[in-house]
C-alpha cells in the first residue's frame, strides 16, 4: 500500500530540494529523518516534514499498525513551480527596472511499505536517449585532399 505528501509552492530551487530527495530516496523514513537534520541545506527542513506527513498518512491508512522502520521512500521528486515577482526592483540594462525573481517548487514523497524504487517506463527511457542523441553536436568530418607531392619536396 502507498501513500503520498505533496508540498507546493516552497520557496526552494527545485534544482535544490532535488539534491536533498537523492540523499534520502529508497530509505526507510527511520533512517532518512536522522540523515536530514545533517544535510547542510534549508530545504532539509521542508523534506523532513513532507516525508514524516506521508509516512503518517501511510499510518492512517493501515490503521496505525505500521513502525516507521518498515516504511521506505519509494519516489521523490521536485518539480518546478512558478516564478514569483516581488513587489522591489532592481536595476536593469539601459536605466531599467527589473522584477527580483524568486523560485518556488513542489515536492512529493510516496512511501510505501513494500521496499522497493519505482521503475522508470520505458517511454521515458526512449525520450531521456533521444534527447541526449540530440543535444549532442555532430562531429566534423576531416577531408584529407590527396595532393601530389613535388619532387623538391620531401
Amino acid at each position: 500500500m502507498e501513500a503520498k505528501c505533496i508540498s507546493k509552492f516552497q520557496r526552494y530551487g527545485s534544482r535544490k530540494v532535488s539534491q536533498v530527495l537523492d540523499q534520502i530516496r529508497g530509505k526507510d523514513v527511520k533512517t532518512a529523518t536522522s540523515i536530514l537534520p545533517l544535510i547542510p541545506r534549508r530545504a532539509a527542513e521542508v523534506v523532513q516534514k513532507v516525508v514524516h506527513s506521508a509516512a503518517s498518512n501511510l499510518q492512517v491508512k493501515l490503521g496505525n499498525k505500521l513502525d516507521f522502520n518498515k516504511i521506505y521512500i519509494v519516489e521523490a521528486f521536485s518539480d518546478q513551480g512558478p516564478m514569483k515577482h516581488l513587489k522591489r526592483f532592481h536595476a536593469g540594462p539601459q536605466g531599467r527596472a527589473m522584477p527580483y525573481k524568486k523560485s518556488s517548487c513542489h515536492l512529493t514523497v510516496v512511501v510505501s511499505d513494500e521496499k522497493r524504487v519505482k521503475k522508470v517506463s520505458k517511454a521515458k527511457l526512449k525520450r531521456a536517449k533521444a534527447f541526449a542523441t540530440a543535444s549532442k553536436k555532430p562531429a566534423k568530418k576531416v577531408v584529407k585532399k590527396n595532393v601530389a607531392k613535388k619532387e623538391g619536396d620531401k
